[in-house]
């Protein structure tokens, strides 16, 4: 391969780098830091986990190009007491379902979104809220592989404006000189990659930074 080329990685392959970082994250999540806020301002720490275990469910249905479900989510971290192996379970049944043959092709969901869109909507957000959680509870900062953030930067571009509208993304939050690219990313949904647990605590009940 010339060394000019760019590598193009497949939603799975990427996938699989954002849930290596993210299993030791859920992991490390204790039970004492459940009730704590996030950098995500309308979710605590197991509103946020219950969250993204529906989060790799649906997109496990959408990358087969089945009907998904975005509804009230289940209480998973109250329903079973192994909800960390299971949400590390369903997280390798993400990375398998967008790894197989023709999971990129065509469209999925109910828009009729380009699937490789929709794969990279999951692949964001089990990046982003990774680190959400890694800061709520006091964990080292996971970050994400370069060809994540390459990836995820373009989608969120295409997103952005919907996702805005929506109240999925926040208001962008200026970037610090010298940000790397995945606090630049960050910044870009909303998140201020500066965001500590000890100051939201020191905020008025409710009134969470982004």
């Amino acid at each position: 391969m010339d060394t000019n080329d760019v590598r193009t990685y497949g939603i799975g392959e990427l996938l699989e780098l954002a849930r290596k970082r993210a299993v030791p994250v859920v992991r490390g999540i204790g039970d004492e830091a459940l009730a704590a806020p996030t950098p995500c301002a309308e979710y605590d720490v197991k509103a946020l986990v219950n969250h993204l275990f529906q989060v790799v469910v649906q997109f496990q249905r959408l990358a087969v190009k089945e009907a998904s479900d975005f509804g009230e989510p289940a209480d998973v971290v109250a329903e079973h007491p192994q909800w960390r192996e299971r949400l590390v379970g369903e997280a390798e049944r993400l990375v398998a379902a967008w790894s197989a043959p023709g999971a990129e092709e065509g469209t999925t969901g109910g828009m009729g979104m380009p699937a490789r869109l929709v794969g990279s909507m999951a692949l964001l957000d089990l990046t982003v809220h990774v680190w959400d959680l890694a800061r709520a509870t006091g964990q080292d900062d996971p970050g994400a592989d370069e060809a994540v953030v390459a990836e995820l930067a373009g989608a969120v571009e295409e997103l952005a404006p919907t996702a805005r509208r929506m109240g999925v993304f926040g208001e962008p939050v200026p970037e610090a000189e010298g940000a790397s690219a995945f606090e630049r990313l960050l910044a870009r949904t909303g998140r201020n990659p500066s965001w500590e647990q000890s100051r939201a605590l020191r905020r008025s009940p409710g009134i969470v930074e982004p």
